[in-house]
């Protein structure tokens, strides 16, 4: 249990670091997945845009709830799949996960992250897309939509999606309308917990083999019991090589997910999550489901690799530093 908490904390933390690095990228692919329009702006020429009509913190508009948001999700991914993780591992004694046991304890932890935190990524999609309504063409360089802190965020979803109670009055249809306005896009986002698991499952299986071939050049060198040690750089590549196929395979569900929780208009007319990417493909083309694609990637696998190296660092210092607390 404990173990468990100090890699759940030390995901949070590593997390957090890597989102603060690379927040920029993750706004530009959040608006170019919402983004309808048939002929999508580079991403040049978005960075111009918006450092022209909301200067350069408009880069960072949501990076508040985003630091909130991938604290508690990288926390409780990784509370639940070292948990399940340890209780796989237990009952085989000890011998590395296989690929199905590997996907077992990634679904587990991403179905319970997707259903605790998807609340938090309504409220940062809605705060990384409010002021695209404003002109690019427009002269005038400020946005025409003022920017919105967290708690007034919230406030404008429930005041927003709460009007059509106001005809009926009714507590209980406005408390449901305002649960189904904090969880929108959770079809899409639940089908992603595919994501998290196909990155593990490449990337425990990509580190035992890394591992393996090292500890039998060791061997073969005559170092009888020696067992291979991976390094922060190890670490680091492996991340990014697992994200990138991750992402790559997943991206589809991504827009369906962003545009939900944006509250778009047509996306909120899809039946379901496939409903969706069939009406993308009829409108926009396949081209459509990977709007954004580029600075996704790009932000994906550095954010992955700057996690996983900084995931296994602050997991040992933080280890170290408990542990005589631990021993009491």
């Amino acid at each position: 249990m404990a173990d468990s908490l100090i890699h759940a904390a030390a995901g949070a933390a590593g997390g957090t670091i890597a989102m603060t690095l690379t927040y920029p990228l993750i706004f530009l692919s959040t608006r170019a997945a919402v983004e309808t329009k048939n002929e999508p702006k580079s991403t040049y020429q978005a960075v111009l845009d918006i450092l022209k009509r909301e200067g350069v913190l408009g880069l960072y508009s949501g990076l508040n709830s985003s630091l909130l948001g991938i604290a508690v999700t990288n926390f409780v991914y990784y509370y639940f799949y070292e948990h399940s993780r340890g209780i796989i591992l237990k009952s085989r004694g000890g011998k590395g996960l296989s690929t199905p046991e590997s996907m077992l304890a990634g679904m587990i932890a991403g179905s319970a992250t997707t259903i605790i935190s998807n609340p938090i990524w309504v409220v940062q999609t809605s705060q990384a897309v409010r002021t695209m309504d404003a002109s690019s063409d427009s002269l005038d360089p400020k946005p025409a939509t003022k920017k919105l802190g967290f708690r007034e965020t919230i406030q404008n979803i429930i005041a927003k999606d709460g009007v059509k109670c106001v005809i009926t009055l009714s507590t209980t249809t406005l408390a449901k309308t305002m649960t189904r306005a904090f969880w929108r896009g959770i079809g899409p986002a639940l089908v992603l917990v595919m994501n998290p698991v196909l990155q593990y499952t490449v990337f425990e299986q990509l580190k035992n083999v890394l591992v393996a071939r090292r500890t039998q050049k060791l061997r073969s060198a005559g170092v009888v019991a020696a067992v291979a040690v991976l390094s922060d750089w190890d670490f680091f590549f492996l991340g990014a090589i697992s994200k990138l196929v991750a992402t790559s395979l997943t991206y589809p569900y991504i827009v369906i997910k962003s545009r939900l929780q944006a509250g778009h208009a047509s996306a909120l007319k899809y039946k379901s999550s496939l409903d969706g990417l069939m009406t993308v493909i009829r409108t926009e083309g396949i081209a459509g489901l990977y709007k954004g694609i580029s600075s996704k990637l790009v932000q994906s696998v550095l954010t992955a690799a700057i996690l996983f190296a900084s995931q296994r660092r602050l997991y040992e210092i933080t280890k170290k530093a408990v542990a005589p607390v631990l021993k009491k």
